[in-house]
């Protein structure tokens, strides 16, 4: 899993009593914690390759009851584990380690370090772009055919999906451009309104290139002085 180069690899010190301070290399070996408390176990390289940890707490930016940044490290992971007053058998994990065969998920060639990225395992992304002249967030599935993109230079959110694209709503729902334009274009148009429906325009047309047909059960008024049939 590490290279043998990796510092992590070198067996650390122990005191007369047996305790070990400062941070040792660990790989996941456990994440499935039975008692729910997002809790792993490490097997050490240093130390060999069957022992495994006790049940090890994992250190998070934000944590409480039922809340929290849950990023669980994944079985096979490299992380640094720190031991609580020394005692291995009170292991704490205090983060995940990129080495020379995982490799992260972007990079900083420029040396600009414009971008913060979360990757999910099967490719799910979430982007913080912070290049001068084309900032942008940029959330995204692993196809890449699926996403939304706020764009702070054009100042534009854009939803873009490859498949079907669906807005639910179970109180009102309100499309507002009072400032432009709401083009539709689409194959087939129709709308269903279970109680009434009503077109408010200072001017407006309606047109078909083949037919056009009005159907009402109970009647279609037309204001007389304003119609003119050509």
């Amino acid at each position: 899993m590490m290279g043998s180069d990796l510092p992590g690899e070198l067996a650390p010190r122990a005191d007369h009593r047996g305790r070990i301070y400062g941070v040792v290399v660990g790989v996941v070996s456990n994440n499935q914690d039975p008692e729910g408390m997002a809790r792993i176990k490490v097997r050490f390289p240093w130390l060999s390759d069957t022992d495994e940890s006790a049940w090890a707490r994992v250190a998070t930016p934000m944590a409480g009851n039922a809340r929290g940044l849950y990023l669980l490290p994944e079985v096979g992971d490299e992380v640094l584990v720190m031991f609580e007053q020394g005692l291995v058998e009170r292991p704490y994990v205090m983060g995940a380690l990129w080495n020379g065969q995982d490799a992260p998920p972007t990079s900083n060639e420029n040396g600009k370090n414009d971008v913060r990225l979360l990757r999910s395992r099967s490719g799910h992304t979430i982007t913080l772009d912070d290049t001068e002249g084309g900032e942008k967030v940029v959330i995204q599935d692993k196809t890449g055919n699926n996403k939304i993109v706020i764009d702070a230079q054009e100042n534009t959110v854009t939803l873009t999906s490859s498949g079907a694209l669906k807005l639910e709503a179970r109180g009102d729902l309100t499309l507002d451009s009072s400032e432009g334009d709401i083009n539709l274009t689409c194959k087939r148009f129709s709308v269903k309104a279970n109680a009434g429906y009503s077109l408010d325009a200072p001017q407006g047309s309606l047109e078909a290139s083949s037919s056009l047909s009005i159907d009402c059960t109970a009647g279609v008024r037309i204001n007389k002085d304003a119609l003119e049939v050509i």
